[in-house]
């Protein structure tokens, strides 16, 4: 993370050499020296050829030194004889060489920042691993070049000591299944540490929470427990559904007996029309709806058809 910082840092400020100053400083230069060679032809003193190189050349310099061109979205913080002048920018503006100082090229665009707590203790003291992205930026860059060494950098200590601290105060399932109040209480905790240094967090997202393997596998036959508990559950319920059914049709039978016998004749013709089907009835019900006689007839029936289609 450091690397990324002073990286971002050195491209940021090569880009404060701008084109301007170095334009101006370019012509003066030239200027020097194609006077300075115009003016020894023309067989002027060599000590006004020379006085004049070196002011061109001077005025070449201090022009490249004093023209700065601040981004958009950028302010420098200015400094005279170590004291704090000013902001300067957006846009073009003017230093005193040697006076005057840049101390810091402040962004106030919105960074990014992810930052991490590794092994860290739940208060059911649970060791998880949690990852988080920091949206932040500068809204007072006097403040943030005055009051803290590194803005940057201080600004990541603080998010993760802050995430340690909320980690620490919430149980594991809360963390799981709570991660809008967990964003909102790190929002709340880090703005409060950053706020002096002229900082402002937008918003806190956790992006992944890590557990450990053991923990994570029991986690996952306790979910499937429940889900096998809840589905026997349901299947109590439907069974008990369908007897109560079944004891309200009862009713309809205990009374007449001929809607029994159709309903059980219904039964059997609709498990025989299946081919090669083989249907159980108990003895009692055979002797009940005489199915021994009707059994007999049938099957003379189909001997019957055999005999006619040979």
């Amino acid at each position: 993370m450091n690397k990324k910082q002073s990286n971002s840092e050195k491209q940021s400020t090569s880009t404060h050499f701008n084109g301007v100053a170095i334009t101006f400083a370019v012509v003066f230069y030239l200027a020097a020296f194609f006077g300075a060679v115009w003016m020894d032809s023309a067989g002027i003193p060599a000590g006004w050829t020379i006085a004049f190189g070196v002011i061109m050349f001077l005025i070449g310099t201090y022009l490249l030194i004093a023209i700065k061109v601040a981004s958009q979205w950028e302010k420098a913080v200015v400094l005279r004889f170590g004291k704090f002048h000013g902001l300067k920018g957006p846009g073009l503006f003017w230093i005193v060489p040697i006076m005057d100082t840049i101390a810091n090229w402040i962004d106030h665009r919105v960074m990014v920042t992810p930052f991490n707590a590794e092994k860290t203790l739940t208060k059911d003291t649970v060791p998880v691993d949690v990852d988080a992205v920091l949206f932040w930026m500068v809204w007072d860059a006097e403040k943030a070049a005055l009051e803290v060494e590194n803005y940057s950098a201080a600004n990541n200590w603080a998010a993760q000591t802050a995430l340690r601290e909320v980690i620490g105060q919430m149980n594991l399932a809360d963390i799981l299944v709570g991660r809008n109040k967990m964003d909102a209480d790190l929002q709340k905790i880090i703005d409060e540490r950053t706020t002096p240094w002229g900082i402002t967090v937008q918003s806190v997202e956790i992006r992944d929470v890590v557990i450990p393997q053991d923990l994570e596998d029991a986690m996952s036959r306790q979910a499937q427990a429940e889900r096998e508990r809840q589905a026997r559950v349901i299947l109590g319920e439907s069974e008990k559904q369908i007897a109560h059914s079944f004891a309200d049709a009862s009713q309809a039978y205990i009374n007449n007996p001929t809607a029994l016998h159709l309903r059980a004749m219904n039964m059997l013709f609709e498990g025989l029309k299946e081919k090669g089907a083989l249907v159980i009835v108990p003895s009692s019900a055979v002797d009940t709806m005489n199915l021994g006689g009707i059994s007999g007839l049938t099957a003379l029936n189909q001997t019957a058809r055999q005999i006619a289609e040979e």
